[in-house]
């Protein structure tokens, strides 16, 4: 009888020292979530930055291949035209002129 009752007191400290490394010790749960919440934050950010890469290779086999990405490349970004071509610049007005604000504290008042 004496037995079981230190084996019983036994295995209840195993077990409390068992979940006592489990929620307080290192490694514990806490530590795991919030080592997942890193990961899963670390691949949306790889995932976005696998899709840019991607955009940025094609583009780069674009410009290898074709001369059209070139052309329209040069044309937006440096604004060149070709031999032969008229360039022209529409400007659009947001608001129309106003008249100049009368000056105020000047001679003759």
């Amino acid at each position: 009888m004496k037995d079981w009752r230190w084996l019983l007191l036994v295995l209840a400290l195993v077990t409390g020292l068992l979940q006592h490394r489990l929620w307080l010790g290192p490694g514990n749960s806490g530590q795991v979530q919030a080592l997942q919440a890193q990961v899963d934050a670390q691949k949306r950010d790889n995932l976005g930055l696998q899709q840019r890469n991607d955009a940025l290779a094609a583009e780069v086999m674009d410009l290898k291949d074709g001369e059209s990405a070139i052309e329209e490349r040069a044309r937006s970004e440096l604004g060149m035209i070709k031999p032969g071509e008229k360039f022209y610049r529409v400007v659009e007005s947001s608001a129309a002129p106003s008249a100049p604000a009368p000056l105020s504290g000047g001679v003759g008042q």
